[in-house]
């Protein structure tokens, strides 16, 4: 399980470091796609492929269910973490989610998201000031 939130910066060769707590459950190989609410989301190979699946039986009968398939599957990568916890970011996913030099990773259960720093704590900002009314929300669902 991932949790927590870690400040890393990118390095001028555009690796990031996977926090140190997570690399032994990441793995030696991890998915990286496109996420949303403009971060990116890291799952290790297997939690990766059990997406994939779900996914992949999704009906294509209508254009709302073909593109988000189309943004998680076409723009995934299956990289390679280096000796050093350390994974290579593909121009066009930095760009998507308008990564600067400095970001946070974030543990949300059974993946990372990479987001940029200011943007994190934006949209952190905003979840907080929400809170009450999502937790009553949740409550109306039976699951707070």
């Amino acid at each position: 399980m991932f949790i927590g939130e870690y400040r890393h910066t990118i390095d001028t060769k555009k690796r990031v470091a996977i926090p140190a707590r997570f690399r032994k459950d990441m793995g030696q190989r991890v998915v990286v796609t496109r996420g949303l609410d403009s971060c990116l989301f890291i799952y290790p190979l297997k939690e990766w492929e059990t997406l994939a699946e779900s996914l992949s039986k999704l009906p294509t009968g209508k254009a709302e269910t073909r593109s988000f398939v189309r943004l998680m599957l076409a723009g995934a990568l299956d990289l390679d973490v280096d000796s050093l916890g350390r994974i290579l970011l593909a121009d066009y996913l930095r760009a998507y989610a308008a990564l600067g030099k400095k970001v946070v990773i974030a543990g949300v259960y059974n993946r990372l998201e990479v987001w940029d720093e200011g943007k994190w704590a934006e949209y952190k900002n905003k979840a907080e000031q929400s809170s009450e009314s999502i937790a009553e929300k949740l409550g109306d669902l039976g699951v707070y």
